[in-house]
């Protein structure tokens, strides 16, 4: 049994190029990732660029046989964070195949954000933007604004790392790349927003100053000054890596 849906923003030359999951797994274009689970490839379709993530497996462990395959989990988060306003790349066609009720294969196209560099990759590069206070603070914001209302709505990212935060020339911020996130309650949500936080920090703590990552801890909290119940939380994203590195 096949499932595949084509946004009604699409445009006619992508709507044939990506008539059908078939026709999605025959496209050629440019690698751009890979992994034993999924491959992404960049085309171009009628003047627009396109990210094209094919899944040959559901995901890993009991994943491969329970539970909501990773490629589904990546267009639902997406498109949910979409409903919220926080921005992320367009999902523009997705849709999976299952064979006696078990995944075979699944895939989502997303529109490309132009003129973007992943927080990561600028690190690593030494991006003169990072050294610019303003600029890093705007982004700041954009990031903790987006982080707050996820955990707002009881949602964890569980993998908010700076290569999944991408920003254009405009210096605006775009979310990628959620196949694992999902709702939680009570302390396993508690649990899960220190991870989020804690990945944040991992390289902010080695590119950004301690009144940075202090200014972003409060835009998160949506206030002007730590106040006591701050330190204890503080406390357990610097802990949360100790000893998984």
């Amino acid at each position: 049994m096949s499932r595949w849906q084509l946004s009604r923003q699409l445009p006619p030359p992508a709507c044939e190029a990506f008539a059908t999951l078939e026709k999605v797994f025959a496209l050629e274009g440019e690698p751009i990732a890979r992994d034993p689970l999924s491959e992404v490839i960049r085309v171009t379709v009628g003047g627009e660029r396109y990210y094209v993530k094919r899944y040959h497996a559901a995901g890993k462990g009991l994943r491969r046989m329970l539970g909501r395959p990773r490629v589904k989990g990546e267009w639902q988060n997406l498109r949910f964070f979409q409903g919220l306003g926080i921005p992320v790349a367009l999902v523009v066609a997705w849709g999976l195949e299952r064979y006696v009720g078990l995944f075979g294969r699944g895939a989502m196209i997303t529109l490309e954000v132009p003129n973007t560099l992943d927080l990561a990759t600028m690190a690593r590069n030494d991006d003169p933007r990072l050294a610019d206070r303003a600029w890093v603070e705007g982004i700041s914001r954009q990031v903790a604004q987006a982080t707050r209302t996820l955990h707002a709505h009881r949602f964890a990212h569980n993998d908010l790392k700076w290569r999944n935060l991408l920003v254009n020339d405009r210096s605006e911020l775009f979310l990628i790349d959620c196949p694992t996130g999902g709702f939680w309650w009570g302390p396993f949500l508690r649990r899960r927003i220190v991870k989020d936080l804690a990945c944040l920090d991992k390289l902010a703590k080695q590119r950004l100053s301690r009144t940075q990552r202090l200014r972003f801890f409060l835009h998160y909290q949506g206030r002007d000054h730590l106040v006591p119940e701050d330190k204890p939380f503080i406390d357990r994203i610097l802990r949360y890596f100790e000893g998984r590195e």
